[in-house]
């Protein structure tokens, strides 16, 4: 019995993740990431969304632009009267087309302030971009060593169940010989149904797992090989760690963009107040033609003109000062909003820091708790062979053991997971910063093509 016990539990003394077997063609944590960096339809959202931003500093630059615009109308008419003379009928066609330029020369910098607002979303969505590829990241490496944990703990329940279905058994055979009894058998039979359920549970929330794994990578995921913790990348310390997110974490940077954005909507808001000048220019042809049963008659003329357009705002009903208080009043929550996420920020990164402190003496511990239970197990079935302890404490001795085992399990994976967090929270969690092998996004490219153009209906990618 001590042969087949110590043969299903050799490989969990050192570690549990030695249940995992290395394979050439096991998915690493990096390769799982550089997928999901990839096919991640969320990420792939949130691109498309930034495309989406950078076509308002387009918008906003038309104000300095002239609109030109044709216009074109015709009229057919047809009169009858009667007099002395007999009856009169008058046919009369009139129309007229002509071509108008309109250019703004002043609006109290308000065009001037719109794209520069519009160009400060463009930056804070490109780091709420940035946050959102960190967060996909991190949700993929979390996800990656959860399939793993839950894996080896349905491996463990697996083969806790067959230790305790060899334990029934044996049960059986020492009561059919006198040496055991029914209690005995009992005992071992009642755990050998509750390693049943817990088996049925942990094959179910591994499927959960390889699930979530499935929508955040875009694959499902084979046989995966352990990772480490990402600690050479990990700042000395927590004050270091807050230190590098309060000056790089792109939730930060994000609103801090806001604020610039906010502040030249407040000016652009002002600008309605000051005179507006424009310029426009235009020529026309219009022309007449009539018959009647007398005579025939047609008229055409050509006209042409510029001119200055000056408005002078004197009172709008209170509507532009209410915009300009309102435009106020969002600047002052865009501040508000810069220190909400410093706080956060600095939440998260404690947290994670403490979380990777903690698991990282969950191992060591749960790794010795593991051997020290193990030993104990030796021993309690030593002494239940010679008659000194019964099953029951061959069972308790055996939960002991595969708690411990369990454990071990989580503390691995949650050093992983914590490692990734402080990553994460720092602002670091990057392709680059992990050496991904995948082309890196970049969203200027998209910006530079469609800041400055003046016509075209098609996308850069050609839609």
């Amino acid at each position: 019995m001590s042969q087949f016990r110590s043969g299903i539990f050799a490989a969990f003394l050192a570690s549990a993740t030695a249940l995992a077997p290395a394979s050439a063609f096991a998915e690493t944590i990096s390769g799982a990431l550089a997928k999901a960096y990839q096919l991640n339809s969320a990420l792939n959202s949130a691109r498309a969304g930034v495309r989406v931003v950078d076509e308002d500093v387009a918008i906003a630059k038309s104000g300095y632009r002239p609109t030109i615009n044709g216009s074109g109308a015709i009229d057919y008419n047809t009169t009858r009267s009667r007099n002395d003379l007999g009856n009169r009928t008058t046919d009369l066609t009139s129309g007229s087309f002509g071509v108008e330029i309109r250019q703004s020369l002043f609006d109290g910098f308000q065009t001037k302030n719109n794209v520069a607002a519009a160009t400060a979303r463009v930056r804070a969505q490109q780091e709420n971009l940035r946050n959102t590829e960190q967060n996909t990241l991190f949700d993929a490496a979390q996800a990656y060593m959860d399939v793993i944990r839950d894996r080896q703990i349905a491996v463990l329940r697996e083969r806790n169940l067959e230790f305790l279905e060899e334990q029934v058994r044996a049960a059986r055979s020492r009561f059919d010989v006198g040496e055991g009894t029914r209690t005995d058998v009992a005992q071992a039979e009642a755990n050998r149904s509750l390693a049943v359920a817990q088996l049925s549970s942990a094959r179910a929330t591994a499927s959960a797992s390889a699930a979530t794994y499935r929508q955040l990578v875009g694959e499902d995921p084979n046989s995966l090989r352990p990772a480490a913790p990402l600690a050479k990348m990990l700042p000395r310390s927590l004050d270091r760690a807050i230190a590098i997110a309060s000056d790089q974490h792109p939730a930060i940077a994000a609103n801090l963009h806001l604020v610039d954005a906010a502040g030249f909507t407040v000016k652009s808001t002002e600008g309605q107040l000051l005179p507006q000048l424009s310029a426009s220019a235009g020529v026309s042809e219009s022309f007449e033609e009539g018959s009647t049963d007398l005579a025939g008659q047609s008229s055409n003329s050509t006209s042409a003109g510029v001119g200055l357009q000056l408005t002078v705002p004197i009172y709008q009903g209170g509507r532009t000062s209410a915009q300009v208080r309102q435009s106020k009043e969002s600047l002052g929550q865009a501040r508000i909003e810069v220190d909400v996420s410093r706080d956060t920020v600095r939440q998260a990164v404690t947290s994670a820091w403490t979380s990777y402190e903690a698991a990282r003496e969950g191992v060591v511990a749960n790794r010795e708790t593991v051997a020290a239970a193990q030993l104990a197990l030796n021993g309690v079935i030593e002494e239940r062979n010679v008659g000194q302890r019964t099953t029951l404490d061959v069972l308790d001795a055996q939960a002991v053991v595969i708690n411990a085992q369990i454990n071990v399990a989580n503390s691995e994976h949650d050093v992983v997971v914590a490692s990734y967090a402080i990553l994460s929270a720092i602002g670091q969690l990057s392709v680059r910063k992990l050496a991904l092998q995948v082309s890196e996004y970049n969203p200027e490219e998209h910006f530079n093509a469609v800041k400055d153009k003046w016509h075209g209906l098609r996308t850069p990618d050609g839609r």
